[in-house]
């Protein structure tokens, strides 16, 4: 997460974690005078370790995030992630969608002691409480709009959409009382991606990943962050990754309008409705079977009412009503 909220200070330097490379690459790409004078971890992410840098110099203060992947799976990964994250942040710079500003990255580790990426700060927090969320969710939906509507060449497409899941990996729940349910949703993912008419995604889009400022009525999106699986294809597979996690964290209705907003907001979802189907179980079927990989930073976040039995609860509901609405 590239937000000062939810900050855990560690320290004065990197060096004293192990991250002596790290400091010393950092401090190389500061500007005259610059020097580091606090660490603090940000609370939220799951993929990466991510770090507040607290920056001093004749010009005053700032502060940056470092981004750097210490998990062997990410590690083993973070070339092609982190070099895609810092082609997109160059590519939004400039546009309407609030990124951050690349500093730099070292995808391979050459000279870090992790892959790591370093970047500007984004104002805001990311928010998860449940009061205020039919709001931000007409945000995120304009925002997303906003996102597919990003213009690039053929030269700076990003790489095309992959799926996340697939028949023979989905990890079906053990205890449900509609195991009928669960095998139709794989039934339909067994076939081929609907055809549809690419765009720029996001592909991780989801309220972890949106910064915000202020509350209730007065809240307005600050900043969009994590890039590291932008991709083109589907507007409709943008929009079920929202909806999934919107369902998952605040209720399966709101995660059900959720497409009902992006289409309000002006964007264009695929008409026919096996289609958007598809996109949606394609999506909802990776959290399977209680959503595990993301309610650990939301209970993190301040949700620890997020179990896994709950999060399983609402996962079946979620597809038991796309089957209702969509089939």
């Amino acid at each position: 997460m590239v937000t000062s909220a939810g900050a855990e200070r560690v320290g004065g330097g990197l060096e004293e974690h192990g991250w002596a490379l790290t400091r010393s690459w950092v401090e190389q790409r500061l500007g005259a005078g610059e020097r580091i004078e606090g660490v603090a971890r940000l609370r939220g992410g799951w993929t990466s370790e991510m770090r507040r840098l607290s920056i001093v110099g004749p010009q005053g203060r700032r502060a940056l995030v470092l981004r750097s992947f210490v998990k062997p799976f990410f590690v083993q990964h973070a070339d092609g992630l982190l070099s895609r994250e810092a082609t997109i942040l160059r590519l939004l710079d400039g546009t309407d969608v609030p990124a951050a500003a690349l500093v730099d990255a070292d995808s391979t580790a050459a000279s870090c002691d992790h892959p790591s990426l370093l970047m500007s700060l984004l104002p805001g927090a990311v928010t998860v409480d449940d009061q205020g969320a039919e709001h931000r969710a007409d945000l995120l939906a304009e925002q997303l709009l906003r996102i597919h509507r990003v213009e690039v060449s053929p030269e700076t497409r990003p790489r095309t959409w992959q799926a996340w899941t697939a028949p023979d990996r989905v990890r079906l729940p053990e205890s449900s009382a509609r195991p009928e349910l669960w095998q139709r949703a794989v039934e339909v993912i067994r076939q081929d991606p609907p055809a549809h008419r690419p765009c720029f995604l996001h592909r991780d889009f989801h309220p972890g990943n949106v910064l915000f400022e202020g509350v209730g009525e007065d809240a307005r999106i600050s900043g969009v962050v994590d890039w590291v699986e932008t991709s083109w294809g589907p507007a409709d597979l943008d929009v079920a990754h929202c909806s999934t996690a919107l369902a998952l964290l605040h209720g399966v209705p709101l995660g059900m309008s959720f497409a009902d907003r992006y289409a309000a907001a002006g964007g264009q979802l695929d008409e026919d409705r096996a289609a958007h189907l598809y996109w949606r179980l394609i999506d909802a079927l990776a959290f399977a079977p209680d959503a595990e990989k993301v309610a650990l930073p939301w209970r993190e976040l301040g949700r620890p009412d997020l179990t896994p039995a709950l999060l399983a609860s609402r996962l079946e509901e979620y597809l038991l009503a796309l089957f209702e609405r969509y089939s």
